[in-house]
């Protein structure tokens, strides 16, 4: 990037945020701190009105901007959101020019707007296994929802469970948005449980915002939650070859999302997003033969057991 391209960049950031540290201008644009201190000198000489506090960072003075380009706060969402799917599932050409056309975007909303897109962005997630063959990445209930995230509005839901299908009244505070297993989740505070739960966009009956906005939960990091539950074993992927003529029921019992499918020589390698193993080993052997565990280790040794325990039952009694 030439020194003039990335002045403008630097303007368009700075009318984007409401601060911005020297340190972060140098790690952006992979330039030195001192670089910095001329360009913001030189952005200042062209007449922009750049405020330095210390300690602090830099800012643009306050009724400063260029002229407003008028996007409702849906569009703007809709539009962040459209470059998180960019990120994930095209090459690094597009992604570059559609976050330079982010950046522009972002320089012209209004200071409250910019604040909520800021929110929203720590708040959301597409996880990079989770591109699969079809992503289905249309979801009716994604634009209120990133309403109720940005503003931090408390939602009633109307959920239907996963096995069980039973239908359940939630009041929560959503906290994120993420992509896997080939379907939108909130990830939010469920008032009825106490704790953070994981609702699947699809299985969303009835959605409604309340006028209500919530406070709190200042420490959760979307990013420390998924790193959690990828780490704690309970919300992995699972590989596993299927006989090609159970393929259907496989595809069709997927509550957990199917990933991938790899159709190899008399077998198709299945990968699959699963919170809970102990489900998974009782349904793979519910396939006899006709299934094969290949990976994790952990999850090959839980369907041994399960399998060996079943034998057990079975054995002939040993003679006295």
């Amino acid at each position: 990037m030439n020194r003039v391209d990335r002045l403008m960049a630097m303007a368009l950031r700075l009318q984007s945020r409401r601060v911005v540290r020297a340190e972060d201008f140098a790690a952006h644009f992979e330039i030195s701190v001192r670089t910095v201190y001329r360009d913001l000198g030189a952005l200042s000489e062209a007449g922009i009105p750049i405020v330095a506090e210390a300690g602090i960072g830099y800012s643009l003075v306050k009724g400063y901007h260029l002229p407003p380009v008028m996007f409702t706060a849906d569009e703007a969402s809709a539009l962040f959101l459209g470059e998180k799917l960019v990120e994930q599932f095209t090459d690094a050409s597009l992604r570059k020019q559609m976050a330079s056309a982010l950046l522009k975007i972002r320089s012209v909303l209004p200071r409250d707007r910019q604040d909520d897109l800021d929110r929203l962005e720590r708040a959301t997630a597409v996880l990079p296994h989770a591109v699969a063959n079809r992503p289905r990445l249309a979801s009716e209930m994604l634009s209120p929802l990133q309403r109720a995230v940005a503003g931090r509005q408390v939602l009633v839901l109307e959920y239907r469970g996963g096995r069980r299908q039973e239908v359940t009244h939630r009041l929560v505070e959503p906290l994120g948005l993420v992509y896997y297993a080939e379907n939108w989740h909130l990830i939010a505070w469920c008032r009825l449980r106490q704790d953070v739960r994981d609702f699947r966009t699809d299985r969303i009956l009835r959605l409604e915002l309340r006028e209500e906005r919530f406070a709190g939960h200042a420490d959760f990091s979307l990013r420390d939650y998924l790193a959690a539950e990828m780490s704690s074993g309970q919300f992995e992927l699972a590989q596993i070859s299927f006989a090609p003529e159970v393929m259907d029921r496989v595809r069709r019992e997927h509550y957990w999302g199917l990933v991938e499918e790899k159709p190899g020589a008399g077998f198709v390698e299945v990968t699959v997003l699963e919170h809970s193993l102990d489900f998974l080993t009782h349904w793979v052997l519910s396939f006899g033969p006709q299934a094969r565990v290949l990976g994790p280790e952990r999850f090959c040794q839980k369907v041994a057991a399960a399998a060996a325990q079943i034998a057990a039952q079975y054995a002939a009694p040993q003679p006295e």
